[in-house]
């Protein structure tokens, strides 16, 4: 029990530093330190980054910035796909899952490495959107296209989700970010409420299905609250780039330590 805090705690701090996406660490950090494997560990790092993703929404919803239909969409078709992501979870060998998730990490230390290189964002002209705002109410035109991309995207989220036990925010963020001319701190939001509502459903079908540890998994999720709070007072006053730099060499060492563990 006192290691799982520790490590929800140092989960959380990272969450809080780099935002939910850190969460991404929580499966990981349980398979080395408390020897899980991916498919159990799974949905204790879920209910620690659904909680997490809970509070980062609730204060989006307070600040109006978050795209409520558009959420409620692509977490609807998560919710959907998840189970079949547990599914398969539950049935693929142990070594290909965790080397699933080693590459899943490299792809998204690829990706944040990328953004620190290119900061500045090619503008592109909203007709270009397949979502676009209205500019008379300020929110999205819905179209075939828009809701098709939302769908697909929530298709994606939710088979990792369940597959995985990430909250999909590295999948849907960068998606939000090229289909759509949100602001990021409108997308962000939005991604928060989609990984609240699809981390938390999967996580009570987990408990209902008697595949939970609530013995690790309630002390991982409180130490990844209270060290999220903490990190996040500290957030402010680091540059993001460094933040975003050093969170994607993580994601890599923790990757190469997936291979290797998985290879023995």
């Amino acid at each position: 029990m006192g290691v799982s805090l520790i490590l929800g705690a140092v989960v959380g701090i990272v969450m809080g530093l780099t935002g939910a996406g850190g969460g991404i660490l929580a499966v990981p950090l349980l398979v080395f330190g408390l020897h899980m494997t991916v498919a159990s560990a799974a949905p204790i790092g879920l209910l620690a980054v659904g909680i997490a993703a809970a509070m980062g929404a609730a204060h989006g919803l307070r600040a109006g910035v978050v795209r409520y239909r558009a959420a409620l969409l692509i977490a609807l078709i998560g919710i959907a796909c998840n189970p079949l992501g547990l599914w398969l979870a539950l049935r693929m060998p142990v070594r290909y899952l965790t080397m699933v998730f080693a590459v899943v990490l490299i792809g998204v230390a690829a990706k944040g490495a990328r953004e620190v290189w290119l900061a500045d964002r090619q503008v592109r002209h909203a007709s270009a959107y397949p979502c676009r705002l209205d500019s008379g109410s300020g929110r999205l035109a819905w179209n075939l296209r828009c809701a098709t991309r939302l769908s697909l995207m929530g298709a994606g989220a939710g088979m990792l989700s369940g597959l995985l036990g990430v909250g999909g925010g590295f999948v849907i963020v960068p998606a939000l970010q090229h289909f759509s001319n949100l602001a990021m701190r409108s997308i962000v939001a939005t991604s928060l409420a989609v990984i609240a509502l699809i981390s938390l459903v999967s996580v009570a079908g987990t408990i209902h299905g008697g595949h939970f540890d609530l013995a690790q998994g309630i002390p991982f999720a409180a130490g990844a609250t209270a060290g999220m709070l903490l990190g996040g007072r500290f957030a402010a006053s680091l540059k993001p780039e460094y933040l975003k730099l050093a969170f994607s060499l993580i994601c890599l060492a923790v990757a190469c330590g997936l291979i290797g563990k998985s290879l023995m």
